[in-house]
């Protein structure tokens, strides 16, 4: 996707995000202060970007990608705007039929009608041919 004559290229992204250059299978961090890094445009070289937190509004965080010519000149940028989102299976973990997000009893499960943990019903069939 790089411009033609792009030979490098950098990584700016706002604090919400973590980034990771692979340069020829030799991992680098790409969040490192460092702004001026630039990486080399070869064919095994991969930029991966994440994010650890759920965002605040949408499209709040931001990676932006700066193409390099031969010589360091500036061709062009690409950037793409992410929104994270939260995700959490909260459960009936002590059977009492209320629903608590920080229960301690949701990371063991015991069995019996003292027990507690969730109890998961999943549908694993095969719906159509």
């Amino acid at each position: 996707a790089a411009p033609a004559g792009a030979v490098a290229f950098g990584v700016k992204h706002t604090e919400g995000v973590s980034v990771e250059v692979t340069c020829q299978g030799r991992e680098e961090d790409g969040s490192a202060p460092s702004s001026g890094t630039r990486w080399p445009l070869d064919e095994g070289t991969v930029l991966r970007f994440s994010m650890s937190q759920a965002s605040t509004d949408v499209n709040d965080n931001k990676v932006t990608v700066s193409f390099y010519a031969e010589g360091g000149q500036p061709i062009n940028q690409a950037g793409v705007f992410l929104t994270g989102i939260g995700m959490s299976l909260d459960v009936d973990a002590d059977r009492d039929s209320v629903v608590e997000k920080n229960n301690p009893n949701k990371a063991s499960w015991t069995w019996g009608p003292d027990g507690h943990g969730a109890i998961l019903l999943v549908n694993c069939d095969k719906e159509s041919p």
